[in-house]
């Protein structure tokens, strides 16, 4: 049998529990297992019990869909967000600079103007405030068109039903609250298949 000599086994950095990719806790034993798993197929002993689990299970579960709009895992998503068609509209609504963005500066604008006490003022900021509306409704029909004519060409047999809803929905959110989260930048060129 091999030995190494003590300076040898000193020279030989130590392994971390914790390295990099790693669980950072020591595989449990055969018996170990068996064990949780029998506690875990075993039926809950009374209803506190049973609601407690369902609760740590509820929890893990919209964990997990939380942690996948952030990171846009498409297996824990929720069912009006999963699919192809789905992805593409996201991709679409994301991809466009949207005069959503500007609402809130063009708000706060709106209500210094408003509280400055001159009336000249609150009548501008109020006339910017419905321009803003009327871009805002203009670009939103416009994106629909768009997105229409590119749903019937890029998915021909995929039904259309609710897609507008979705995409509007999306594009009067503002960028950093949509959820999934943007996987594209503003500009951006989307790619031809989406299958």
């Amino acid at each position: 049998m091999f030995r190494r000599s003590k300076s040898e086994a000193e020279a030989v950095p130590a392994t971390s529990s914790s390295k990099e990719g790693g669980k950072g806790r020591p595989t449990p034993s055969r018996r170990e297992a068996e064990a949780a798993a029998r506690a875990r197929a075993r039926g809950p002993r009374d209803r506190k019990e049973a609601a407690r689990r369902q609760r740590e299970t509820r929890a893990e579960s919209s964990r997990k869909v939380r942690e996948a709009m952030k990171t846009g895992d498409e297996r824990y998503f929720l069912t009006r967000d999963k699919g192809p068609v789905r992805r593409f509209i996201r991709d679409f609504v994301d991809v466009r600079f949207s005069f959503v963005e500007l609402m809130i500066p063009v708000l706060i604008l709106t209500m210094v103007l408003g509280y400055s006490g001159n009336a000249r003022l609150a009548q501008t900021g109020n006339l910017v405030l419905m321009g803003m509306l009327l871009l805002v409704v203009v670009d939103i029909l416009l994106m629909r068109f768009r997105l229409r004519r590119e749903l019937t060409r890029r998915f021909p047999d995929a039904p259309l039903k609710g897609t507008t809803y979705y995409a509007i929905t999306r594009a009067m959110q503002m960028k950093f609250m949509r959820l999934p989260k943007s996987q594209v930048r503003i500009g951006q060129k989307l790619p031809e298949h989406y299958r």
